[in-house]
């Protein structure tokens, strides 16, 4: 076949088509920004930087991103729109030049009990296919393999009204995967009766010890007092036979009470029902208390924990069954499928193991396709929505990533930012928000944001080349180059956590004693078994606060206030001052403006179109009844309060008629994290994610415990905030407590008086000790991959 041969010259004059290489932003206002006006390169790498709090989320993801999807979304059909999540369009003059935006953030990934790193990234689907046309002996289709598919029988006659529409007989079955004991959740839960009530009193008297099933004015409470079908009067324990069956697993019922019909159903399944079927980690800390109390989950008896069904796990290929190929080490798993040379299937092959070498090269080999999705960090969820972008053929799109480097260590950075290279080489435009020095210097073009957080923020302070930041004089560009030393003297320990035989995911069989009334730091690559070893090892009763990366769950009426407890001794202060009641001065209760009901805007919901927030004219977006705004405390009502920042009310409540030591101990420890520009009615939907593990910090400090566990605090936090951090941790060991950090961040390592490393690689490859002793020790060894980093970060 013949090429044509060109004739043409190449023209001098660019073709208008290759003019469009910028994305404008003019006049953004998104939550802090100040009118921000700034031109991106496209088919380039840009990194955003600034303090947390600064507005780079604001203009990245929710300017850029927003409206480029905001445009896609509106391309698709009504009915198509009706489905999506609908997106209003954000606060800005013009956007020219946008191009379509995939967004990778690090929004944990649905932590659905069935929801599995197989499931969320259809590895299992392919893996399900390849078993139902491979597997012997044959069982069925891939819903056989599926232990989120029941297995459904029926038969019956059926009448299709069509023409005559006579009734046929039919039977219909399906064969699906899921194990009929625990319902494709791989465990199953045993309830501890006495957690539920006290069997020495009766309905009564209150025998319930169920959180929130105290009051008799409960109408759960009533319908089992009231229902006739046991002795409201007499004592649980000497209920008859009968009535302890009803009581405890009676089917659902129709009863009458005060002549409300309402349904009766048995305790058990009622807890099943109102308690088990929600997700541990989105449970209110309380409830998760009596939940761990009271439930005790252990390995399904009948599929052994795999959630699958025996004819599932009966079917093989060489030797090999679905369970046992989700249950292997990615990069295990990628050899096995390698080995498989089956033509009818190449292609399903093929897919199957280009998704699983992703696993690999992004540096998660070490996960297993069965590992519940809720139980992945920030990090590591960010990493497995990467994958399917990884080998995509698309040019010319804009990814959008939000700290990448988010628990990953020094010696995992490098490959990150192979792979944020490798996607702009291919012609894609690259936006990334990001904190660590490591990443910012691979950018082309830099944009810092600033000079300070919140309100004190929001103007982009330099625009250009990472050696342009450097001399810029900004705070990014002033801290760039800043490196913790190692300590000269490190503490003492005051005694020992000691951990024995720890055997949690891939640890092997870990002795180690962590030393307290120090700062420990443990530290390892990815996936070398930090976490396995703290949250999942650490013996029960030991005093312990956990400040884990889980998000905080809040809807758009939660703010800083709500969320830490500070409203309360605020409201009390109010009502005692006015000779009223509490409950006027919150907004979610008595005190809401009746037209809003105290959200402060009407929403006004358009189905498949963006819904239109406007701000309430009764109450001018304060939330708050007149008449409560008349109420004053110092001379400020509830609303002006709510519109302080942490260090205006920290003053405004320190002193004076308004003095409240209740509210000022809480607004302390909010300023003693960095979250003194937040305003306290701030809603927690706009916090960025720095903010959000600070502020579930200081809510901690008030705590207890003698032991804090902080797992990697520094994710989110610029690197003027990493000194802030290092002067609290210090703080909170210098007033008697042990901090033990999970941490990849050379700072806090060169800052600790111990340091635990584990190694020496990911998955099984990790799960052993490789060092323990001082930072100084470490350097001088230079014996593990941590080791070398922190040796090159202090310049030794």
């Amino acid at each position: 076949m013949s090429m044509a041969t060109r004739t043409d010259t190449q023209s001098p004059v660019p073709h208008v088509a290759d003019s469009h290489d910028l994305i404008r932003v003019h006049g953004a206002r998104v939550n802090n920004l100040k009118d921000v006006s700034i031109e991106i390169p496209k088919r380039r790498l840009t990194v955003f930087t600034g303090v947390s709090g600064s507005g780079k989320s604001s203009l990245v993801f929710g300017t850029i991103a927003a409206e480029s999807q905001r445009l896609i979304n509106e391309t698709y059909s009504a009915f198509v729109q009706g489905f999506m999540p609908t997106l209003s369009r954000p606060e800005v003059d013009v956007l020219d030049g946008l191009t379509t935006a995939i967004i990778v953030d690090q929004q944990r990934m649905g932590a659905d009990p069935r929801s599995t790193v197989g499931t969320a990234t259809d590895a299992n689907a392919m893996l399900r296919i390849l078993f139902s046309r491979l597997g012997q002996p044959h069982i069925g289709s891939p819903h056989a393999f599926s232990f989120n598919v029941p297995t459904v029988r029926a038969s019956g006659a059926i009448t299709v009204e069509r023409g005559a529409g006579k009734a046929e007989r039919a039977t219909f079955t399906r064969v699906g995967g899921m194990c009929a004991r625990c319902e494709g959740r791989g465990t199953v839960s045993d309830i501890d009766l006495t957690q539920l009530y006290d069997d020495s009193k009766s309905l009564a008297e209150g025998a319930f010890t169920i959180p929130g099933w105290k009051s008799d004015s409960f109408w759960t409470v009533r319908v089992y007092a009231e229902s006739g079908f046991v002795d409201p009067n007499k004592p649980i324990r000497k209920y008859t036979k009968k009535e302890l069956q009803d009581f405890l697993y009676k089917e659902p019922t129709k009863v009458k009470v005060d002549g409300v019909n309402l349904t009766y159903e048995g305790l058990i399944p009622k807890i099943q029902k109102s308690f088990l079927s929600k997700d541990r980690e989105a449970m209110q800390p309380h409830i998760r208390e009596f939940v761990d109390r009271a439930v005790t989950f252990t390995a399904c008896p009948q599929c052994g924990g795999t959630r699958l069904s025996e004819a599932a796990r009966s079917s093989r290929i060489g030797g090999i069954n679905i369970a046992d190929a989700c249950a292997m080490q990615i990069s295990d798993l990628a050899e096995w499928v390698r080995g498989l040379d089956e033509p009818s299937v190449a292609p399903l092959l093929a897919a199957l193991l280009q998704t699983l070498e992703s696993f690999v090269e992004i540096g998660l080999g070490y996960l297993s396709l069965d590992r519940p999705s809720g139980t992945l960090s920030g990090g590591e969820a960010q990493r497995v929505k990467m994958i399917r972008h990884l080998g995509s053929s698309l040019t010319d799109t804009t990814y959008v990533f939000d700290e990448p480097t988010i628990g990953l260590h020094p010696h995992d950075i490098q490959r990150m930012n192979a792979l944020l290279l490798r996607l702009r080489d291919k012609g894609n435009t690259v936006l990334v928000v990001e904190h660590k020095p490591e990443t910012i210097v691979i950018a082309d073009h830099v944009v810092d944001l600033g000079p300070g957080a919140g309100t004190a923020g929001g103007t982009v302070c330099y625009e250009g080349t990472v050696e342009g930041l450097r001399a810029s004089g900004t705070i990014t560009g002033r801290h760039f180059d800043d490196r913790a030393a190692l300590k000269e003297t490190v503490r003492t320990p005051t005694g020992t956590l000691q951990i024995r035989g720890a055997t949690a995911h891939n640890l092997r069989d870990v002795d180690v004693d962590i030393p307290l009334g120090v700062l420990a730091v443990i530290t390892g690559v990815a996936g070398s078994g930090k976490s396995s070893l703290v949250h999942g090892s650490i013996p029960a009763g030991a005093g312990v606060v956990s400040v884990d990366q889980g998000a905080i769950r809040g809807s758009r009426r939660s703010n800083p206030a709500t969320y830490t407890g500070l409203l309360d001794p605020i409201r009390k202060a109010f009502a005692k001052v006015n000779g009223v009641k509490p409950a006027l001065f919150s907004a979610n209760s008595e005190g809401a403006c009746p037209s809003c009901n105290g959200a402060g805007v009407i929403y006004t919901d358009l189905a498949m179109m963006a819904g239109v927030a406007t701000t309430c004219e009764e109450c001018e977006g304060k939330r708050f009844q007149a008449s409560v705004l008349d109420y004053h405390l110092g001379g400020r009502d509830i609303s002006e309060v709510l519109a302080m920042s942490v260090t205006e009310a920290e003053e405004f409540f320190g002193a004076g008629e308004a003095r409240t030591p209740a509210a000022h101990a809480i607004l302390d420890r909010l300023a003693d994290v960095g979250l003194g520009y937040l305003s306290l009615g701030q809603p927690l939907t706009t916090l960025s994610g720095g903010e959000r593990q600070r502020l579930k910090l200081a809510t901690h400090m008030a705590e207890k415990g003698g032991v804090y566990v902080l797992d990697e605090p520094t994710s989110g936090l610029h690197l003027a905030d990493v000194e802030q951090l290092l002067g609290l941790l210090d703080r909170l060991v210098d007033s008697g407590k042990s901090v033990i950090v999970i941490e990849h961040h050379q700072a806090v390592m060169a800052h600790a008086d111990w340091i635990i490393d584990l190694g020496p690689g990911a998955g099984h490859d990790g799960g052993r000790i490789v060092f323990e002793g001082t930072p100084a020790d470490l350097v001088a060894a230079r014996s593990t991959l941590t080791g070398e980093h922190l040796a090159a970060y202090v310049g030794t």
